[in-house]
């Protein structure tokens, strides 16, 4: 449960299905989020500068202005590219679709019709992910390894290395709690978004963590530790 009242997270839903719009605000109201909604993008994409919303949830299909365009409108601008946004869209959907989300910026991909207890579990995935990089909005610093939430840009010893979205994700985390070990189902939730009575699978994090230990360099890999049977973590 979220917590309730004006620290609560507030989403805002758009999706030109008001039946569906119905359903979100009130299953998402009784999870303990604040909600604003709407039925269309142009809207939409004013009511992120007035409301400051913490997540949009937005359907792909629309009249006018659709999800993916709603989308990367939001990740070009300054103002709005650190706000969260997944995209919903039909079970017949492409996987080219797909692929099209997540490259315009989306943080996630639901395929309707879903079941509302496990949106509300990704939605806090999503919202945990982006709370590693608030929670250090200036870069981060260790042994050698330099990470700035803000341009998603990594530096070892000042050798720039390019990460994917989920390899940068997976090192903002580790480098966010040194020394604690991450557990793999921890991992999953908040790097992914998946939850974990559906998908456990620790080979996701292993060849994550397999890539990104080769591009970091042997010095900086040794950092990331294997904990049997646990989990990661970062050790400075």
């Amino acid at each position: 449960m979220t917590p309730a009242g004006p620290l609560a997270p507030k989403i805002l839903v758009v999706d030109d299905d008001v039946a569906i719009v119905g359903v979100l605000r009130r299953a998402l109201t009784a999870g303990g989020f604040q909600v604003v909604s709407t039925d269309n993008g142009s809207e939409a994409l004013m009511l992120v500068r007035e409301s400051k919303p913490d997540l949009v949830l937005v359907d792909a299909r629309m009249p006018g202005l659709d999800g993916h365009t709603c989308c990367r409108v939001l990740k070009k601008e300054a103002s709005t590219r650190n706000i969260p946004v997944i995209i919903m869209s039909g079970a017949l959907v492409g996987e080219e679709h797909v692929v099209s989300g997540f490259a315009g910026g989306a943080d996630d991909y639901v395929l309707k019709p879903f079941s509302l207890p496990v949106l509300e579990a990704r939605i806090l995935a999503v919202l945990r992910r982006y709370e590693v990089a608030r929670t250090s909005e200036e870069k981060l610093r260790r042994c050698g390894i330099e990470l700035d939430p803000d341009a998603r840009s990594v530096k070892v010893q000042g050798r720039v290395v390019s990460l994917t979205r989920k390899e940068f994700d997976l090192l903002a985390v580790l480098l966010s709690r040194p020394n604690k070990v991450l557990n793999i189902n921890y991992l999953l939730e908040t790097v992914w978004g998946y939850d974990p009575a559906d998908y456990n699978d620790p080979g996701t994090v292993e060849v994550h963590v397999c890539h990104l230990r080769k591009k970091l360099g042997p010095k900086a890999a040794k950092r990331i530790v294997n904990v049997t049977g646990l989990g990661y973590k970062f050790e400075e």
